[in-house]
C-alpha cells in the first residue's frame, strides 16, 4: 500500500464515519455515549482492514469474520463483541440506505450460540450482604454516604449507570415514589423506588449533599466536590472496592441484573420489567426468565429426594 492510498482511504474513512455517526444522532437519535462507543468499535474494525489492505467500504463477510476471530483472539469479552457486531451490521444497513454498497456483508450474521451467557446476577442473600448498613459508615465521609444511597437505587431500580450518574433533582419525585429517567435513545421512562430508598435520598439531599457541594449550584442529584456528576469509571471502582471489602465479585451491571432476576423470581411480568428495565425489545428482557428458571432447577436438584 503506498502512502497515497494509505492517506485516501484514511481521508475517506473519516467522511464515512462522520456520515455514520450524525445519521445515528439525528436519524436514529441515539445518545452521544452509544454514538461513541460505535465510532470506537469502527475505529478497530478500520485498523484491521487497513492492516488487510482493504479500503473501508470494499470489506467482505470472510473479513469481518476474520476481525471477530482476531477479537476472540486478543482475549475481548462476549459482550463487547457482540457490541462490536452490533456496530458493524449498523453500518452496512446505512450503507445499503446511502447506496454505497449494494449487498450487506453482514446480513443474518448472528453471534454463535455457544457464546451465549446469562447475565450474572447475585442471590438475594447476597445483595443484603452487599448492601448491609455498615456502622463505620456513619463516621465516614459524605462522599462514601452518597456512593452507598447510589448503590441502593441502582439495585432498587435497575437503572444503567450512565443513567444513574446523570440523575438530576428535577427527576426525583420523592413524595411519589418514582424517578424519570432518560435512556438510550433519549426515550424517557418512570421508575418506582422504595420507601426504604427514599428516606436514604432525601437524607442525602438534606444532609450530605449540601455538605459536597458547599456554597456551590449543580443540577445533578449525585455530586462530585466540584458540582459535576461522578463518571461511570469512577463509580465502577467504588462498587468493585466494595464489593471486594465484602467478599463478593461485583459490578453495576450486577445490580441491573440482579434487579430484573429478583423482580420476575417475585412474581413479576415480563411487561413490566421491560419497561423499568427501559429496554426496546421485550425479547433482551426475556434472558432473564432463563435466569430464574435455571435457579428453579438448582433448587429442586438439591432438595427433592429422587432428583
Amino acid at each position: 500500500m503506498t502512502l497515497k492510498n494509505l492517506y485516501n482511504w484514511e481521508e475517506m474513512f473519516v467522511d464515512r464515519l462522520n456520515d455514520f455517526l450524525t445519521y445515528l444522532l439525528v436519524e436514529k437519535g441515539l445518545s452521544r455515549n452509544t454514538i461513541a462507543a460505535y465510532s470506537t468499535d469502527l475505529g478497530k474494525f478500520h485498523k484491521f482492514l487497513l492492516s488487510k489492505d482493504k479500503e473501508f467500504v470494499s470489506f467482505s463477510r470472510a473479513d469481518i469474520i476474520d476481525f471477530i476471530e482476531r477479537l476472540r483472539d486478543e482475549g475481548y469479552s462476549v459482550s463487547s463483541i457482540c457490541r462490536i457486531i452490533s456496530s458493524i451490521k449498523s453500518l452496512c444497513k446505512y450503507l445499503i440506505i446511502e447506496n454505497v454498497i449494494k449487498e450487506d456483508p453482514s446480513e443474518n450474521m448472528q453471534a454463535p450460540k455457544k457464546w451465549e451467557r446469562l447475565p450474572k446476577s447475585l442471590s438475594i442473600s447476597e445483595i443484603m450482604s452487599f448492601l448491609k448498613d455498615d456502622l463505620s459508615l456513619v463516621h465516614s465521609g459524605p462522599t462514601a454516604i452518597r456512593d452507598f444511597v447510589m448503590l441502593e437505587l441502582l439495585y432498587s431500580s435497575g437503572l444503567r449507570v450512565s443513567e444513574l450518574v446523570f440523575l438530576k433533582l428535577e427527576d426525583v419525585n420523592l413524595e411519589a415514589g418514582f424517578l424519570k429517567v432518560l435512556g438510550k435513545g433519549s426515550k424517557e421512562r418512570v421508575v418506582p423506588v422504595n420507601t426504604r430508598v427514599i428516606k436514604k435520598l432525601k437524607a442525602y439531599i438534606n444532609d450530605q449533599r449540601k455538605e459536597i457541594l458547599k456554597k456551590r449550584q449543580s443540577p445533578y442529584l449525585f455530586v462530585t466536590g466540584r458540582g459535576k456528576p461522578m463518571t461511570r469509571q469512577r463509580f465502577w471502582q467504588t462498587i468493585k472496592a466494595l464489593g471486594r471489602k465484602r467478599g463478593i465479585d461485583i459490578s453495576p451491571h450486577t445490580l441491573r441484573h440482579s434487579f430484573a432476576t429478583h423482580l420476575l423470581e417475585g412474581g413479576a411480568d415480563l411487561r413490566s420489567v421491560q419497561k423499568m428495565l427501559g429496554h426496546s425489545d421485550i425479547s433482551t428482557t426475556q434472558i432473564y426468565t432463563k435466569v430464574t428458571t435455571d435457579r428453579i432447577k438448582k433448587v429442586y436438584e438439591k432438595h427433592h429426594p429422587r432428583a
